[in-house]
């Protein structure tokens, strides 16, 4: 695992800071993404995911938007 660059861009203080891992209460240990500002405690996230993955040997789930029906005025 490598390390994760101490400094990081908070949107509160406009500017890179120091920041640290927070107690983690989701079972990440050390992995955590969670980071918070020393200065101000402003939550920041590393790597948030935004998509799922398909497993290996297997294809992604499509995902369909669901429509409500519509109604006759």
């Amino acid at each position: 695992m490598t390390a994760e660059p101490p400094y990081l861009y908070c949107p509160h203080c406009e500017r890179e800071c120091l920041t640290e891992t927070p107690p983690c209460v989701d079972g990440h240990g050390e992995l955590c993404p969670d980071r918070a500002c020393v200065e101000c405690g402003t939550a920041l996230l590393l790597d948030a995911p935004l998509i799922q993955l398909a497993l290996p040997g297997r294809r992604p789930i499509a995902r369909r938007a669901v429509r409500s029906p519509r109604h006759a005025a």
